[in-house]
């Protein structure tokens, strides 16, 4: 499995980068929205740190206490980094509040936001180096990693257009209630990788576009007699799995249905990168053989 620890290099690096330009544009401005950017990017250094440690253990090969391997250990660095999100949007609305009710006055608001447009655009690259390699390599925590830095990408874009309005009209109001709006809009981010990370402990199916290229290949074997139930899928992070029985003519050798199988496997394999294929070989004419479609097999 390819190690993505590089990845999560570049992500500590950046949110140390962009953690000292926010605190340096919000000791220059006094603003609590550019304050609240730059807790953001605190949280950023922290979850980046957490998927260096996940994705480590998760290049881990098999062993025999985690004979299917290390993988599940994504979605508990993804869903880390939910929760880090949602204590980063508290703390926001904390400092903003009395802000809002005491405006305080801002000062070289000019210079403050070129510094976190600068901060800004070093987010947007790594966050799309990220994207590209969590898809590539079905990484959850990348991509995770990844939203979270668009999250960031798109919180300074408001503040910015805020500040700029701050400036023009004198409401000193406008600043807290940016932030408040920030942390609003990193909840929804939060939550979202929660849920998803809590479907991959839950062992969610693989998604139906997958599934449906299981069922093709499937299908494409049935003109030679043999038929197929119980397929399941399920997802651990970058590794995916799948189980099925191969209903086979009564009359074929243990050596044609087991070509059979490992060609079924081989296709499968080929299509869905990263997948592991079980298959049972029972005879078509058996009646016990169509009674175990269940996942928990009656007796």
């Amino acid at each position: 499995m390819v190690n993505l620890t590089r990845f999560a290099w570049l992500s500590v690096a950046a949110a140390v980068i962009t953690i000292s330009m926010k605190l340096g544009a919000f000791w220059l401005t006094n603003s609590v929205s550019l304050m609240s950017d730059a807790l953001e990017s605190v949280v950023n250094l922290v979850a980046a740190i957490v998927v260096l440690i996940a994705l480590h253990i998760a290049s881990r090969p098999a062993d025999e206490e985690f004979s299917f391997g290390y993988s599940k250990i994504e979605f508990f660095a993804s869903g880390l980094e939910g929760g880090m999100i949602l204590i980063a949007a508290g703390s926001i609305v904390f400092t903003a509040i009395p802000r809002l009710i005491n405006p305080q006055p801002l000062e070289q608001v000019g210079l403050g936001m070129i510094i976190v447009v600068l901060a800004s655009l070093v987010n947007l690259i790594v966050a799309q180096v990220l994207l590209k390699a969590g898809r590539k390599y079905n990484s959850i925590t990348l991509e995770a990693d990844s939203r979270h830095l668009m999250t960031d990408v798109l919180t300074t874009v408001g503040v910015v257009v805020g500040l700029l309005v701050v400036n023009l009209t004198g409401w000193l109001r406008l600043d807290a209630i940016i932030a408040i709006l920030v942390a609003a809009n990193i909840v929804r981010t939060g939550i979202g990788l929660l849920r998803r990370s809590g479907q991959g402990l839950m062992d969610v199916s693989l998604p139906q576009k997958d599934v449906k290229k299981i069922e093709e290949i499937l299908t494409s074997f049935e003109y030679q007699g043999v038929k197929f139930h119980a397929l399941r899928t399920r997802s651990a992070a970058r590794r995916s799995f799948v189980s099925m029985h191969i209903l086979v003519p009564g009359e074929w050798s243990v050596q044609r249905s087991h070509q059979m199988a490992e060609q079924i496997e081989a296709e499968i394999r080929q299509a869905i990168s990263g997948i592991v294929v079980f298959t049972h070989i029972e005879p078509l004419e058996d009646p016990a053989s169509w009674q175990d479609r269940g996942l928990d097999r009656e007796d």
